[in-house]
């Protein structure tokens, strides 16, 4: 099974893994998608914005909105190529691709042999996804996250990209995680700092603190760490996010693929079916590396799942797992600060009908004051969105779930079950606004909206913010906290866009009225605000230009204003990829893009590896652009 499913996504993987059973109860449920016109009427416009940035975001932009729009650039149309492209007036260029040397003792990339297991931990990774830049006294610091490896491309020598040795799996270890390194720009453009000082490569071996509620609690004991309080690696790190005191968010999303048995007597654990983990794992670790067999080391599963806040300014600092901020496939971590000083984290479990949660500490930030337990010492909360556009954030608490704090921690997808949370369209990155009270999460796609179950059980119907049935397309969900406060337990709602295809369908399948022929997107899924409000939106969905996606080309990034619901197209990337992860540098005239899994031949050319690739975007008068 191994060599035929090397190939399929993630979440294709979770599904041929652990299918769910057909669910056809759903007879009851109110038929929202009448058609597009009534649907958007009825279903959308609520929100005390709803008259400023409701309904009227999701028409089309009239003529004398586009003359005063605030997206400054001509949008472009879509590309169905093996590179990138961007608007008139501005260029882009590699910054660093999968197997480049962050020190100088590491070789160029050996494309015959995808690089040798010895220097593999002093490359730039694999599948690169969410990142960050930091200052650090004067110097430029991205940290990236490596999500996960291709190993038929990895391990080019093996047959089907089969892991067939223990180096095979510590080459492919040492290729995902996350990387910290220095960039500079000169006059050839950006590059990378090689052998700089903060250069650091973190593995799914780099021993990890875990903190918070669950610390030391029996579940996460294991042999090597028999008090339960110190984990090697972080895995399948997909989005990030940045604290307000200066360190990055790495969140491990989907963990559960790594582990598998080599016994086949031994019985699950009863936990593991709701998170995914099987008795066979995606990349036979468990063949090569007894920590990742579950018959040996059953407690090892627990001890991923969680948000990781590593320092960029320390290369000899310990990671820390807060596991606080809950277990389950996190997407991103989006922080900010509530009015008081309490620091508000939101976060998307992304996998089809799991939750949306919100984590508020109980300290209070100060700028050069004490951060230690401020990611550790909280409350977690689930959202539950009503169809009439109100909602509320429910404690997840021994008191409403009736579940220990450590339990919470651990089984956090039990917890919000148990609650009623409202289950979600695949909930993906979150982003704040940082010039209005307001919030918004990438609700990516759920073919099994209205059809089936989540891995708990719990009814998937389709209304409120997940309103169509199997779900091909996605939305964007916004919300808006109760007396403009991120900490209040009252919000409303809105969609501040559904994706769709209106050349294609007349109902609600052809998407709210800011979509049209010139802006077709599918499966919204990066999102990040820039310092003047305009919401940048990446896509990782079907780029097969062909039936329900006919018209939308390979994955792109898109810009779109929450004032007017303007929404412009303007990059493309190669075909086959995903465009992930985006930050800024510090004088905000470059934009640092992820492409992610392309196919070949980008960005080499035809004889060479596809690699992921960090790209960097400028204006060719070099103004700021974000």
């Amino acid at each position: 099974m191994r060599d035929e499913t090397y190939d399929l996504s993630w979440d294709e993987w979770d599904e041929l893994q652990s299918p769910r059973p057909d669910h056809t109860d759903f007879d009851d449920v109110v038929e929202t998608a009448l058609s597009r016109r009534g649907f958007l009427s009825g279903v959308l416009a609520f929100g005390s914005g709803a008259a400023v940035m409701g309904a009227g975001s999701l028409m089309s932009t009239t003529s004398a909105e586009a003359a005063t729009s605030r997206i400054g650039f001509k949008p472009i149309p879509i590309a169905t190529d093996a590179t990138v492209h961007v608007p008139e007036g501005y260029s882009w260029s590699k910054l660093v691709s999968w197997g480049d040397p962050l020190f100088s003792d590491a070789p160029e990339l050996d494309h015959a042999t995808g690089g040798d297991v010895a220097w593999s931990d002093r490359v730039f990774g694999e599948n690169t996804d969410g990142m960050e830049l930091f200052t650090v006294g004067g110097r430029q610091v991205i940290a990236v996250n490596h999500e996960y490896v291709n190993t038929k491309i990895n391990l080019p020598q093996n047959e089907g990209g089969k892991v067939a040795s223990a180096d095979d799996v510590l080459k492919l270890q040492n290729l995902q995680g996350v990387a910290v390194f220095e960039v500079a720009e000169g006059d050839d453009g950006w590059s990378v700092v090689v052998d700089s000082p903060l250069n650091r490569r973190i593995t799914h071996n780099t021993p990890m603190k875990i903190a918070g509620p669950a610390a030391g609690h029996d579940l996460l004991k294991t042999e090597a760490d028999p008090e339960g309080t110190m984990a090697l690696g972080t895995m399948n790190n997909c989005g990030a996010g940045k604290t307000p005191w200066g360190t990055y968010l790495t969140c491990e999303e989907n963990f559960n693929g790594y582990f598998g048995s080599t016994n086949a007597a031994f019985a699950l654990p009863e936990d593991y079916a709701r998170y995914g983990v099987k008795a066979e794992g995606r990349y036979n670790y468990e063949g090569f590396d007894p920590r990742f067999d579950v018959s040996k080391n059953p407690n090892e599963p627990r001890r991923f799942g969680y948000i990781v806040e590593i320092d960029p300014a320390d290369p000899t600092s310990t990671p820390i797992k807060h596991t606080a901020l809950g277990r389950f496939k996190h997407e991103n971590a989006a922080a900010t600060v509530a009015p008081d000083g309490r620091v508000v984290v939101y976060m998307g479990d992304d996998e089809r009908g799991e939750f949306m949660y919100k984590y508020v500490s109980n300290g209070f930030y100060t700028p050069g004051g004490d951060t230690s337990t401020l990611l550790d010492d909280g409350t977690l909360y689930v959202a539950k969105f009503d169809p009439d556009g109100s909602g509320r954030w429910i404690e997840l608490t021994p008191t409403t779930t009736g579940m220990s704090e450590a339990e919470i921690a651990i089984f956090t997808r039990v917890a919000a079950s148990k609650v009623g949370a409202t289950t979600m369209d695949r909930p993906e990155w979150v982003a704040v606004n940082p010039i209005a009270v307001e919030g918004y999460c990438c609700l990516t796609n759920n073919k099994n909206r209205g059809i089936k179950t989540n891995a708990g059980g719990d009814e998937t119907p389709a209304v409120g913010p997940n309103p169509r049935e199997a779900n091909k397309y996605g939305q964007i969900v916004r919300w808006y906290p109760a007396e403009d406060n991120h900490t209040s337990t009252d919000f409303s709602w809105d969609l501040y866009v559904m994706a769709g295809n209106p050349t294609v369908h007349g109902d609600a399948y052809g998407g709210s009225d800011n979509v049209n022929e010139g802006n077709l997107f599918n499966s919204p899924d990066g999102m990040m605000f820039d310092s003047t409000g305009l919401l940048w939106i990446q896509t990782d969905g079907d780029d097969s230009n062909e039936d329900d996606f006919a018209g939308m080309g390979n994955n792109q990034m898109l810009a779109g204003d929450p004032a007017t619901g303007q929404i412009e197209r303007f990059m493309t990337g190669p075909n086959g990829s995903e465009v992930t992860g985006l930050t800024w540098s510090a004088d905000r005239r470059t934009m640092f893009v992820g492409i992610q899994h392309p196919a070949a031949p980008f960005p080499d050319g035809e004889g060479k590896l596809a690699r992921s690739t960090i790209i960097a975007i400028k204006r060719d008068d070099n103004a700021m652009i974000g």
